[in-house]
């Protein structure tokens, strides 16, 4: 009886313990408030003296990429970008990225989020986040012929395979849900095409869950859905 009312107090201080932890953890990252105005002159600028960057030559100004191989960042969850440029960096000395290009190659991404500091990826994604998605340069759906396929993907996955609705996650119409799963109306088709071939080989290493659903999706799936998603709104 003892050893297990002290198994409860050992089980109760740890518990404890994590919890204050958390705590001062949330009270340190609520100290340091992302600054959009800092994002903002980064993003457009970049700083040459520290080797970054600016995110405006290949995303556009104010996240609004006119290159549909280059995703729209404009209006996306501030978690959600964080963490990217995040997983865009190695992942400590000797270990590889997250995210990474086709075959495995370092992707091209990786030396731009390398070069931020996390003040940097927070003022950044914060200051995007607060962008509007501009519908003279987003996506949108643009193949008659696999509307009605990708519209079955969206709304109810494909139960033969054990795809799940997209809908489910990225909502009915492609707002996303803030911290957990980004935007995909507006955005650009190839771009949502080659991310989801990335998760299904593997390269893009930083969702588990996407590369199990992408593993089960052909090509065709992968394009009609791709475009399917790009023209919600």
């Amino acid at each position: 009886m003892k050893r297990m009312l002290s198994s409860f107090v050992v089980a109760g201080v740890l518990a404890l313990g994590s919890s204050v932890a958390s705590l001062a953890y949330a009270a340190d990252i609520a100290v340091a408030k992302p600054d959009a105005a800092k994002g903002e002159q980064l993003y457009a600028n970049g700083d040459m003296a520290r080797g970054v960057l600016a995110c405006a030559s290949c995303h556009g100004a104010a996240g609004n990429s006119t290159i549909p191989i280059n995703p729209n960042l404009s209006h996306q969850p501030h978690e959600y970008l964080a963490k990217q440029l995040v997983d865009f960096a190695p992942q400590g000395e000797g270990k590889e990225p997250k995210r990474k290009g086709p075959d495995g190659a370092p992707s091209v991404m990786t030396a731009f989020a390398s070069a931020l500091t996390e003040e940097d990826r927070q003022n950044i994604a914060l200051y995007l986040a607060q962008q509007a998605l501009d519908p003279k340069t987003a996506g949108t759906a643009s193949n008659e012929g696999t509307m009605e396929r990708g519209q079955h993907i969206w709304r109810g996955g494909l139960p033969e395979r054990h795809v799940p609705a997209c809908a489910g996650c990225h909502s009915p119409n492609g707002a996303g849900i803030p911290g957990s799963y980004p935007r995909l109306s507006g955005q650009h088709p190839a771009y949502i095409a080659e991310q989801l071939k990335l998760f299904r080989s593997g390269d893009r290493g930083n969702n588990v869950i996407m590369q199990e659903i992408a593993d089960r999706m052909s090509d065709g799936d992968i394009a009609a859905v791709a475009d399917y998603a790009a023209g919600l709104r």
